[in-house]
């Protein structure tokens, strides 16, 4: 779908960002269908490799032409295996899935509407950022984390607080990203503060009420 839009004459953003939001999802496949570990990490070593590669051959055009110097796609492979290597050997493969669906559509759907819509930008050390990007990235990284630990967890408290403290944290990192890095740490840092505050919440918060 990526090289499609490159070829009607979309720009290179655009379709950057179609496989941005689309390809995440491979983790929703990967824990519904209970892919094994190793298959998920051989998985992130290639499409990491084939990242590297394309940096200098052009292997993938519609991706990497934006015009400015990024590591995102090599650091969105690394993000996948390094999340299916912790998280799947604890049987929790949902907090993956949080950290990587975050990043998809909140780290996607920021840059698109930020690029559209920002009329008030602001920069952290030289980047260049709106205040409606961010606002999107707040906004879509509680649905996504909400969404998910709803289903897995229910409408406790845990969930909501869980995902007001995953959205904040996901924004502060995509916010102060450079040349990409928000694909590792977004993810990661958001799997792992929703690891550590729901299980922290949901063992000390019923004795607090």
């Amino acid at each position: 779908m990526s090289e499609l839009a490159r070829r009607l004459g979309y720009g290179p953003e655009i379709t950057r960002k179609i496989v941005h939001i689309g390809a995440g999802h491979v983790i929703l496949i990967a824990w519904w269908l209970a892919v094994p570990a190793w298959a998920g990490i051989a998985a992130s070593v290639l499409s990491s490799g084939v990242a590297l590669l394309s940096y200098q051959l052009p292997l993938l055009p519609g991706i990497n032409s934006v015009g400015r110097k990024s590591l995102g796609t090599f650091f969105y492979a690394v993000s996948i295996g390094l999340l299916i290597a912790w998280f799947w050997p604890l049987q929790q493969p949902h907090y993956a899935a949080i950290g990587i669906l975050i990043m998809t559509w909140g780290d996607g759907l920021a840059a698109l509407v930020g690029q559209r819509f920002g009329q008030h930008p602001y920069q952290i050390w030289g980047e260049k950022k709106s205040w409606e990007g961010s606002f999107t990235m707040l906004l879509v990284s509680y649905s996504v984390c909400a969404a998910i630990l709803l289903v897995v967890q229910g409408p406790i408290a845990a969930t909501w607080l869980s995902a007001i403290a995953v959205a904040l944290v996901a924004t502060l990192l995509e916010s102060a990203s450079k040349y990409g890095i928000d694909n590792l740490s977004v993810p990661l840092g958001t799997a792992a503060v929703c690891f550590w505050l729901s299980h922290w919440l949901s063992h000390w918060l019923p004795a607090l009420i």
